[in-house]
């Protein structure tokens, strides 16, 4: 009789805990739970280009006031749970990230709701942010770390894929964002890719990989690519 399969079993699995982090300290970036605090340094940032807000179901905010209530409103929840991102060059507030879709039950978590001003896009500080909450939450015990957006917005599907996640896929009219369809693009890392991705972050982020104009001198791309499962088809036909 054919013996039957139904996963591996887990028998030591124990659930992680919910985010309870206030503050995530790197070399270049500091994480602070979201609060009312950041919100003057975070609306001025912001204000720099409305663009930053074009795929995600809210904003831009055409008042400072209005900035406020949404940010109270965040900062109040547990799931999402916000972070501001704090350069440590300028010591100045200039994005917002966020964990998702938490459940420590199985073990999975997303990073998401991320906006960050021009400013800091493209920058040590942000890579590092988005290498400290993966940090936190393999660290935690959690077996998947995921990463969904809008499958129109190449540039996020680009940073998924530049961190070592791997593709998984395209959900068809996966939801309506401001009156529009949303097809969302799929990517994941899982507890077994960790370790390989830490050494590749941490590579990286060594002040030796930059020259003294701060240009890398190995790409994240190309220190995370052999780590990686699937590769997006859409950025190999739209190459960096």
């Amino acid at each position: 009789m054919a013996t039957k399969h139904f996963g591996t079993p887990l028998p030591d699995w124990e659930a992680p805990p919910a985010p309870d982090a206030t503050l995530l300290e790197g070399r270049y970036a500091r994480l602070e739970r979201l609060a009312e605090r950041h919100a003057h340094a975070l609306f001025r940032a912001n204000a720099a280009d409305d663009a930053i807000w074009d795929y995600l179901p809210y904003g831009p905010f055409p008042s400072e006031a209005g900035y406020i209530r949404w940010l109270t409103d965040m900062a109040a929840l547990n799931d999402p749970y916000f972070f501001t991102v704090i350069d440590r060059e300028t010591g100045q507030p200039g994005g917002v990230m966020a964990f998702l879709r938490i459940a420590p039950e199985i073990g999975t978590i997303e990073l998401g709701h991320i906006c960050l001003s021009p400013q800091l896009q493209r920058s040590r500080a942000a890579t590092e942010a988005m290498v400290l909450l993966m940090s936190w939450a393999f660290g935690s015990g959690y077996r998947r770390f995921e990463w969904k957006c809008d499958a129109l917005n190449l540039p996020s599907r680009r940073a998924a894929e530049r961190l070592g996640l791997s593709y998984e896929g395209i959900f068809r009219q996966a939801t309506i964002v401001k009156g529009r369809n949303r097809d969302t693009a799929w990517f994941a890392a899982t507890d077994g890719d960790w370790p390989a991705l830490l050494a590749a972050f941490e590579a990286w982020l060594d002040p030796t990989n930059f020259d003294a104009e701060g240009q890398q001198r190995e790409r994240l791309t190309d220190l995370t690519r052999l780590v990686r499962v699937s590769s997006d088809p859409a950025l190999a036909a739209r190459p960096d």
